[in-house]
């Protein structure tokens, strides 16, 4: 079992704490240093690493980040030795781990990851992002929701604590039933902004498909703690009313806590500048 940073033991007590005491667990994602830095001096409970985060800070939408658009875990491991990790002084980091990366000994690469500053570890990108005729391909030659099953398993033999998105009921009970310490209903591309997306289901919607998918990981295993994101879930209110009407106990922002605020911000700026009247 590795050294890591923050212990899975004392992350995961922190945690159930939190939910004992009815406030809300905030995980964020961070494609910058800058942005990492800010999430930890404002209290994050996780800090997230991943391909994507890259892809969103750099103007591209996210979803680019499932594409085969570059190599995600090295993407990953980059961000977190060059930007992200050593600016982060209080908060665990968990990386975003793809398990169906054939080209790397994976158990070998988190032993690296843990050493690197990284106390836990996400299953991103996710093949339970697909489905139809390629999702089937993948599944039918041993690329399937199972190497991502085996890598969390793998994870939390090292001791790193684990996170997974889900997107299903029947997925939810998988990962709960191997010990995913962190289930994360996910409803769906962050809607707002220059590259949201367009015409996401109400939040009603959300809320019920939150708490159907988190029902069923609960079911199987009561110590799971269930988080939300995704979709119309884009502001705080809006996860405030999943929160209050799901059995989710937190959120998980990406775009929603790196994008959407520094659109709007950076926007806001350059209007004012742009507005100074000169005498």
């Amino acid at each position: 079992m590795l050294s890591l940073k923050f212990q899975r033991k004392a992350v995961l007590e922190k945690l159930y704490g939190k939910i004992a005491n009815k406030e809300p667990i905030l995980v964020c994602g961070a494609g910058t240093g800058l942005i990492a830095r800010l999430e930890d001096q404002s209290g994050a409970d996780i800090i997230v690493v991943y391909s994507s985060g890259k892809f969103r800070m750099n103007g591209h939408p996210a979803i680019a980040g499932n594409l085969p658009l570059g190599d995600c875990n090295q993407i990953m491991y980059d961000m977190g030795k060059n930007d992200i990790l050593p600016v982060v002084k209080s908060t665990p980091v968990a990386a975003g781990v793809y398990g169906l990366d054939v080209t790397r000994d994976l158990e070998k690469f988190m032993m690296e990851l843990g050493e690197l500053g990284y106390s836990g570890v996400i299953s991103f990108p996710t093949v339970a992002k697909f489905s139809g005729a390629m999702r089937a391909e993948l599944e039918s030659v041993g690329l399937g929701f199972q190497r991502e099953l085996d890598l969390l398993k793998k994870a939390a033999g090292l001791g790193f604590f684990t996170m997974s998105y889900c997107y299903s009921p029947q997925e939810a009970r998988q990962l709960a039933q191997v010990g995913t310490d962190i289930i994360i209903s996910h409803c769906g591309l962050t809607s707002g902004g220059d590259v949201g997306a367009q015409g996401q289901a109400p939040l009603e919607a959300a809320a019920q498909r939150t708490d159907e998918i988190l029902s069923a990981a609960l079911a199987e295993n009561p110590r799971v703690i269930p988080l939300c994101h995704g979709g119309s879930i884009s502001t705080p209110a809006d996860a405030e009313f999943v929160i209050n009407h799901s059995c989710a106990k937190g959120f998980v922002g990406a775009s929603s806590v790196e994008r959407l605020p520094v659109e709007k911000a950076i926007k806001d700026t350059v209007s004012q500048y742009l507005s100074i009247k000169i005498k």
